[in-house]
């Protein structure tokens, strides 16, 4: 993803007894970039709980963060947060402390998954990662230490003789070119080199910091980033999905798509769907399933869209360099494979998802099988649904698709969209994850995938078959040769 980009330039210096001392940074901004929108009220709910703020919330306060979720900051509610450091004035630091390592309970799993990704990253790149926030630092450094960052560039609030917040702040507010003196003065000290650092943010107002580093990022960003950001040609991500998974008022296509899809809207077949139960909800799992059609990624969606759950499914390269359903594909965060080249950044970039907790859909088969092999009761497939399943642990989950080639065979460039008089059936069944061995040759754990996916299949696919000469010819490509049946 956009994280891993190429190392630091500067060489990397030597502490005392020869440890590397990292010479590059990756500075995070908070909210809308590692969490899916404002802090706020989870911090306001903190700190009301402790005794800092009174019972009753500010009126309009809740408008204000919905607003900031949706947009993003504005220079009038800066202003007013500007404003709101004085008063602070008589808190007691310990229980703005208090209220910060409480808040990080409830914050830490709203950070957002492919965030948690680059932050990992950055870490095996040698870089350090720093949270670089407006929030306060008793607020902030709390959830800095939960997720591990080595630093938290935050502003500093001043305390008076009484050790108690005097109203005001001490050094920059870290907001604007603010953030920028703030992150330079942290980076002057340490030796870094803002030139070899990434920073990661969804406001224009950091656009001063974006533009200090080599690597800058524009992640969910404001309209007004955005534009910027594609005039510069800075990477546009959203942490939330994979990388070029594009995002419009905040929902990916896919999601969109998954929320407006009714049986009604393919009535040139009829869906039979059991066995979802199997599927978690949430968490990572990959689905394998048979190739039997064009229609499979359809039937696959429409089941999916039950749970709610977006897929990434592995698909071949050739789909992506296709007008329009190339586009398609990338927006949909498909995971592009050349069939043959024994490269492993489709596994990579499938076990990345993965980690982000994703469900990836795999065709062990790798593609439609032709003539006689169409018809074989036993499958056939490739082990990388095996080699993913033992590199990240994920639980794989059989789909058996039946009936998909008689909505849209082989042999024909479209699907049968006319045939709504006597739509086929397309039969989806879902079975329990499978027990893999986990080790040993990956053959036999292959075959345990292959064989449940055969049982959630009808009994007619274990049966042998003589297909006529129609039947072969519809397991080809249009133009391909049609065989003759076996004699």
């Amino acid at each position: 993803m956009v994280a891993a980009a190429p190392p630091p330039r500067s060489p990397a210096r030597r502490a005392r007894g020869g440890a590397p001392r990292p010479t590059a940074a990756a500075f995070f901004d908070l909210d809308r970039t590692l969490l899916p929108g404002a802090s706020g009220p989870t911090l306001s709910a903190a700190l009301r709980r402790v005794g800092v703020l009174p019972a009753r919330a500010v009126p309009g306060e809740r408008l204000l963060f919905g607003l900031f979720d949706l947009i993003g900051e504005t220079l009038p509610t800066m202003v007013l947060a500007r404003q709101g450091v004085r008063l602070t004035k008589g808190w007691d630091p310990a229980l703005v402390a208090e209220a910060g390592r409480q808040a990080a309970q409830e914050l830490v799993p709203l950070v957002q998954p492919f965030a948690r990704l680059a932050i990992d990253e950055h870490r095996r790149a040698g870089r350090l990662v720093v949270m670089a926030t407006t929030s306060p630092a008793e607020l902030a450094e709390p959830l800095g230490a939960a997720l591990g960052f080595d630093a938290v560039v935050a502003t500093r609030y001043r305390r008076g003789a009484d050790g108690r917040l005097a109203g005001a702040v001490d050094g920059p507010y870290v907001w604007g070119r603010g953030k920028l003196d703030a992150v330079r003065a942290w980076a002057s000290a340490r030796g870094i080199d803002l030139a070899a650092c990434h920073a990661y943010s969804d406001s224009v107002f950091d656009r001063p910091l974006l533009g200090a580093v080599g690597h800058p990022v524009a992640v969910n960003p404001d309209p007004r980033l955005f534009a910027y950001a594609t005039l510069k040609r800075w990477p546009v991500v959203w942490l939330d999905v994979p990388d070029g998974v594009p995002k419009l008022a905040g929902v990916e296509p896919q999601r969109a798509l998954l929320a407006m899809v009714r049986p009604e809207l393919v009535p040139y077949c009829r869906f039979d769907i059991g066995g979802l139960d199997h599927l978690p909800r949430t968490g990572p799992v990959i689905v394998a399933a048979n190739h039997r059609s064009y229609f499979d990624p359809v039937a696959i969606g429409f089941a999916l869209a039950k749970l709610g759950r977006p897929a990434r499914v592995l698909a071949k390269r050739e789909l992506f360099d296709a007008p329009v359903v190339g586009q398609l594909a990338r927006a949909f965060g498909a995971i592009p494979v050349d069939r043959g080249s024994g490269s492993a950044e489709p596994l990579e970039a499938a076990a990345r998802a993965l980690a982000a907790g994703e469900l990836v859909v795999i065709l062990p088969q790798g593609t439609i099988p032709r003539g006689e092999a169409f018809f074989a009761p036993e499958l056939t497939g490739r082990t990388g649904v095996i080699r993913l399943a033992r590199a990240t642990g994920a639980p794989v989950v059989p789909l058996g698709l039946w009936g998909t080639e008689d909505v849209w065979p082989r042999s024909a460039r479209l699907p049968n969209l006319w045939n709504v008089w006597n739509p086929p059936a397309v039969r989806v069944r879902v079975g329990p994850a499978v027990a893999l061995a986990g080790r040993g040759p990956v053959g036999a754990d292959l075959r345990r995938v292959l064989d449940a996916i055969t049982a959630q299949l009808p009994a007619d696919a274990t049966r042998p078959v003589t297909p006529t000469a129609a039947q072969l010819a519809r397991t080809y490509p249009p133009g391909g040769r049609v065989a003759s049946p076996p004699a």
